[in-house]
């Protein structure tokens, strides 16, 4: 019944539900841009029968990240009282800038592939595809401004208990904006990529000359190699992001809590009570060789990050000003322990969401190579092994869990902040909202979301297996 723990599960059920539909929505940009370009060169009948499937598969995507973003934006204001009134000023711009900028660009450009062929030239209907994925992809970029602010904030200072925006470029380009953002799109590419795989797969296990199939391999498999590839630098950018800017956090990922040389675990348990780590370390400073290059480089363990975060709390609650109107905290204080707050960081979860993360990249390397295979066995025409393709049905979940991984560690290893070093979890719920209402409103979201995602999921099923019309009226060799 604790008010500050159902708002974050309720936020995080709402989060992680939106972001199953976000990498699909712009990995499939990409695929859908592509198989356009395709028909614009080729003008070959079944090439448009493809294009037209991929709008329409990628259109039910659509819908439903629209739908659960919406609810998202909502619970700022409702849930998150003093969190908006606190920094407003700040994320109302990329928030103003995602809507106006970015989704109207891509939902307007969707508009034009959904209605517009026959009635716009092949060319710009081409290009409208490209500019879908141009949109998907800048509302990315705003979105993850927003939340790289909260975790490295830059151009602002905080005044009347506000962060006010100083410098838009300083906000904008905060130390972490940039890898954060190829990191991410470089992910959402590769759950693009391996969604064409699994339909091209299933395809080609019903028919080995299923020219859909063989299509979506020979795509599905270049792009997913490119962007396996490019994740290697954008994984390293990001980690470099956090050991520079935040060393609690990295502290966490790898459970130390002395400070030192920072170690690499391959897995393992966390032993909080005797703060150790059980499992298999790789490397002693094989964090601090791969974040810096020097694998004697110091950082703080979590024993010194709790004392620092403990100061900073006091320091900030002793600001007479640091919340708006004198209301300094969410509920009424009547007692010093009321104002404490759990500066231990979750380390458990922290390390193991990480580990997982880089364990299932290690799976996604081995899916790319099943692709590799299958799709040569397709280039020379032979039947491709149906292990094989069976094996690439479950490929997209790989990605997705990777992402959803990444997720918990991004937002996990920085409590108890909510804006780094600035404000806290605890002080930014809404004080007007209780346990009760949480519950229900939980229950409901479950309820609703629940039956969405199994709609969501036969219809978009149904469509994956039917194929182009022109597939289902006549392979073409």
């Amino acid at each position: 019944m604790d008010v500050e723990f159902l708002a974050r599960l309720q936020f995080a059920v709402t989060a992680a539900y939106h972001f199953v539909f976000v990498p699909i929505n712009v990995g499939l940009g990409l695929i859908v841009a592509l198989m356009q370009t395709r028909y614009y060169k080729t003008r070959k009948p079944e090439d448009l029968a493809i294009a037209k499937w991929w709008v329409k598969f990628f259109t039910v995507t659509f819908a439903m990240g629209v739908a659960t973003g919406i609810t998202m934006e909502f619970s700022f204001g409702t849930n998150w009282a003093n969190y908006s009134r606190f920094v407003g000023d700040i994320f109302g711009a990329p928030l103003a800038a995602e809507a106006l900028l970015a989704f109207f660009m891509e939902s307007t450009f969707l508009g034009v592939l959904l209605l517009g062929r026959g009635k716009v030239s092949e060319k710009f209907h081409t290009v409208s595809a490209w500019l879908v994925f141009a949109g998907s992809t800048l509302s990315c970029l705003w979105i993850l401004i927003a939340n790289s602010w909260m975790q490295t904030p830059g151009g602002y200072a905080v005044q009347d208990g506000k962060a006010i925006l100083t410098d838009f470029f300083g906000a904008a380009f905060n130390p972490s904006t940039v890898a954060r953002f190829t990191h991410t799109v470089d992910a959402l590419i590769l759950m693009g990529a391996f969604i064409a795989l699994a339909i091209g797969a299933y395809h080609l296990n019903k028919n080995k000359d299923s020219y859909f199939g063989k299509r979506q391999i020979q795509v599905g498999a270049i792009v997913a190699l490119i962007a396996c590839i490019i994740m290697l630098p954008t994984a390293h950018s990001q980690a470099v992001a956090v050991a520079d800017q935040q060393p609690e956090k990295l502290a966490a990922m790898e459970g130390q809590y002395e400070d030192g040389p920072a170690h690499l675990y391959l897995f393992g348990v966390v032993d909080e009570a005797n703060q150790t780590v059980n499992g298999i370390k790789l490397m002693d400073g094989g964090t601090s060789l791969l974040a810096w290059g020097d694998p004697t480089r110091e950082t703080i363990g979590l024993n010194t990050a709790q004392e620092n975060i403990a100061n900073r709390i006091e320091e900030i609650r002793n600001n007479p000003d640091y919340l708006q109107n004198g209301e300094r905290f969410t509920q009424q204080v009547t007692s010093d322990a009321e104002l404490a707050v759990d500066t231990t960081a979750p380390v458990q979860i922290t390390f193991q969401s990480y580990h997982l993360m880089v364990a299932l990249y290690g799976g996604i390397v081995l899916w790319v190579i099943f692709a590799l295979i299958i799709r040569s066995k397709v280039n020379k025409s032979a039947a491709a092994p149906k292990g094989l393709l069976k094996a690439m049905y479950i490929a997209p979940l790989i990605p997705l869990l990777a992402i959803e991984a990444g997720w918990l560690v991004a937002e996990f290893g920085r409590q108890p902040w909510i804006v780094w070093e600035e404000l806290l979890v605890a002080d930014a719920i809404s004080p007007a909202v209780d346990a009760v209402q949480l519950i229900i409103t939980l229950v409901l979201f479950a309820v609703v979301y629940g039956l969405l995602l199994f709609l969501f999921l036969k219809n978009a099923f149904r469509i994956a297996k039917e194929g182009p019309e022109a597939v289902a009226a006549g392979e073409v060799a």
